[in-house]
């Protein structure tokens, strides 16, 4: 079944989309990429230290990819990256996937607890996912009003509803990207522009997750209706929803992508 387009609201199928995932060359980002790129989008593969991959990835595609280093904390790199970005495709970027995770290891054994962390490490994860996703959404918002409109997917984690470890830092900053996400779609649903985030648990396996040991995935995988821990690969296949014109009548909602481990 192919994606319907409502022209009235400038919903363009995703094939006709110029998409930009921050940290888009590994992990979760990867997955990301390569799904927009298997259903035609045009793609901007930000990176920061993955350099190697980001290049290799585009060279793949060199009609529809571009590598763009960028750190997405400083608005003048992003703002930099939007120009590039535009001119190297001839048009504007018209859809945001907030997926960039700052210096985060998923080891609930070597994360400090409610004694030990500190306002510094809480800061430092508010700004790579609050700082960095308005950079981007802000930085966007000329190029969606010339196309018509846009879309922000902002990567969330469902350890909002079950915080069954102790990431204080990476979960609260997530919580602030929920809240953002909610106020931006209100404030700018009237610019055609829909704000979404898909949040999901641990994921079967990224860079982040490497350092999970193996039983926590299988305790995990127990407690879900499909008995399983949700791979990359789904995620990123739930991410093109959101940019598609069948969700065009959607913004600030979070789904929730972990195998029914978590009710939203």
């Amino acid at each position: 079944m192919s994606e319907t387009t409502d022209q009235t609201t400038s919903n363009p199928p995703i094939a006709e989309q110029i998409v930009l995932i921050t940290g888009g060359a590994r992990g979760l980002g990867l997955s990301l990429t390569r799904a927009f790129l298997r259903e035609g989008a045009k793609v901007v593969i930000n990176y920061l230290t993955s350099e190697d991959s980001a290049r290799q990835l585009a060279a793949a595609h060199p009609d529809r990819a571009v590598a763009i280093r960028a750190d997405v904390r400083d608005r003048s790199q992003v703002e930099a990256l939007f120009a590039e970005a535009a001119q190297h495709f001839g048009a504007p970027i018209t859809t945001v996937v907030n997926n960039a995770l700052i210096d985060f290891s998923f080891n609930g054994d070597a994360r400090p607890h409610a004694e030990e962390i500190t306002v510094e490490a809480l800061t430092a994860q508010f700004q790579g996912a609050v700082g960095a996703a308005t950079n981007t959404s802000q930085i966007a918002l000329a190029g969606f009003a010339q196309a018509g409109s846009g879309r922000i997917i902002n990567i969330g984690t469902n350890l909002f509803q079950n915080p069954v470890v102790p990431y204080h830092d990476y979960t609260a900053a997530k919580a602030a990207l929920l809240s953002l996400t909610r106020t931006f779609a209100a404030d700018l649903g009237p610019r055609q522009v829909r704000v979404n985030m898909l949040s999901g648990g641990l994921l079967r396996t990224t860079d982040a997750s490497a350092a999970t040991p193996a039983e926590v995935f299988d305790g995990i995988a127990a407690g879900t209706p499909l008995q399983r821990v949700t791979t990359p690969e789904e995620f990123a296949d739930s991410a093109l929803i959101f940019a598609s014109p069948w969700s065009r009548g959607i913004t600030g909602q979070n789904l929730v992508v972990d195998g029914g481990l978590v009710k939203n």
